[in-house]
């Protein structure tokens, strides 16, 4: 009865709980050749499952200020990030313990300029550059899954936008 009673407990906790709050980076860049976007994939150091750098707020940062800390830390690469966010989403982080907490990710578009050889969780995960289809395929999340297929479609429509002449006299 005393397994019983713990999970009970820890089901009301978790309900009861706010979301959680993290900020991700997504980081990306436009191939040369083509107009295909890359999106950079990342491996979380506990269970090797395919997501992009993420992580809590941090005092003093901003929101897209953290996320862009949180690339450069986990996946080692610098950019101009939006300080608008492109979307969110949710999953279950794993707590010590085995307990799991609901986290909403706010996702902030970081064009990828600069890929650093030594960073603070170098050799901690493995990282790779995958199209928007690829990564979607890649990581777990349905909500992420969603975020990078039209986060493909608004780059892609911006890039169509643009004159092939450049812009028009004024």
């Amino acid at each position: 009865m005393n397994i019983l009673n713990r999970i009970a407990s820890d089901v009301h906790l978790m309900f009861r709980r706010p979301v959680r709050e993290q900020y991700g980076a997504l980081c990306y860049r436009m191939k040369k050749k083509s107009p295909t976007v890359e999106v950079l994939l990342i491996t979380s150091r506990d269970t090797g499952r395919w997501i992009i750098p993420k992580g809590w707020p941090m005092d003093g940062k901003t929101a897209a200020a953290a996320a862009a800390r949180e690339a450069w830390e986990e996946a080692g690469v610098k950019g101009a990030i939006s300080d608008e966010p492109v979307g969110s989403y949710h999953y279950l982080k794993g707590l010590a313990g085995g307990m799991k907490v609901d986290c909403r990710v706010r996702v902030f578009p970081l064009v990828v300029d600069d890929v650093c050889k030594n960073f603070p969780e170098k050799g901690e995960r493995r990282a790779e550059w995958v199209d928007c289809a690829e990564a979607a395929n890649r990581v777990q999340e349905p909500g992420l899954k969603t975020l990078l297929l039209a986060f493909e479609r608004k780059i892609l429509s911006e890039i169509a936008a643009i004159p092939k002449n450049g812009p028009p006299d004024a």
